[in-house]
């Protein structure tokens, strides 16, 4: 690009081609929006054309994601992202001159034209928004891809749900149990050295749905405790429509929680620091192992049923 010229003119330029295509489909179907039928057209006419040049126009050269206000420009036109632009150390990624403060008007004003699909549209979402209600929508879109529920370890995989089964069960190793009742039971002989972990136990199949059941050790405060609870694999939603009990006791005394499982949208440390679980102070737990109390040994029950 020329200097002097800049992505501004281009743009200029592509709205230009925008007004064009609006005139020819105008007329041909009054019906529908010019603009929507632009953004979602998979041919080879001009409208797509267009649209695809301006996509790219709005797309920052280091992150490679969409831009939004405030986008920022050198002053050879070429633009960068708020968030590179912190990166980048004010120089300019392309050209290398300083970026300063300069906005690109021009470009933010075009995004506004603009209607798209969702990034997710492949995974099943058919909606179109806005060019700035995008960004929003994608960040709940209920066709985005869940994050891996493993909670012994940080995993990065994203899949759907059928995918994220078959990786836990070939990748992480983690028991898949058919059933809606369950008996697990816990054992550590050195409970005192364990201040923080987290384990997930098993994946239930139940209702021909997955739960996942997890279990944590560490600290409310000073006080070391054990949590169990249950993620459902699906929407928050979804997890409505399901109830389950946990129970751990023993010498003839027992805890029972109900509650409903969440959703694995919502992280195992997000649950976990909700408190939203089974919580069992670490020595009442070992006075439910029984014996000298130095290992311990606790079975945790449950069920998961589905609400009328």
């Amino acid at each position: 690009m020329a200097p002097g010229g800049g992505i501004c003119k281009d743009v200029i330029e592509s709205r230009v081609g925008f007004s064009a295509y609006d005139m020819a489909t105008s007329s041909a179907d009054s019906g529908g929006s010019p603009l929507r039928k632009a953004a979602t057209g998979l041919g080879g006419n001009l409208g797509a054309t267009s649209t695809n040049d301006v996509h790219e126009l709005l797309e920052c050269p280091v992150c490679i994601n969409l831009m939004y206000p405030p986008i920022y420009q050198c002053p050879n036109g070429h633009t960068v992202c708020s968030i590179c632009k912190a990166r980048v150390h004010n120089s300019c990624p392309t050209c290398r001159n300083e970026l300063g403060n300069i906005r690109c008007l021009a470009l933010e004003k075009v995004a506004e034209s603009l209607e798209l699909p969702c990034r997710y549209q492949i995974l099943g979402c058919q909606d179109i928004f806005p060019y700035y209600s995008k960004l929003k929508h994608e960040k709940n879109c209920r066709y985005r891809p869940y994050s891996c529920p493993y909670a012994g370890a940080e995993c990065s995989v994203t899949g759907d749900i059928p995918f994220l089964v078959t990786h836990l069960k070939s990748d992480h190793k983690v028991d898949m149990h058919d059933g809606c009742t369950f008996n697990h039971r816990y054992v550590k002989s050195n409970p005192h050295e364990v201040e923080n972990a987290t384990w997930m136990l098993t994946v239930f199949n139940c209702f021909g749905r997955q739960f996942c059941l997890h279990f944590e050790a560490f600290h409310i405060g000073m006080a070391p405790v054990y949590m169990a609870f249950l993620r459902f694999m699906g929407d928050e939603d979804e997890a409505r429509e399901f109830s389950y009990s946990l129970e751990v006791g023993g010498n003839g005394r027992k805890f029972i929680w109900q509650g409903v499982p969440r959703s694995i949208r919502d992280s195992h440390r997000k649950v976990r620091d909700s408190q939203d679980g089974l919580i069992i102070q670490r020595n009442l737990a070992l006075f439910f192992s029984g014996g000298d109390r130095r290992e311990l040994k606790l079975k945790v029950a449950g069920r998961i049923w589905k609400e009328q």
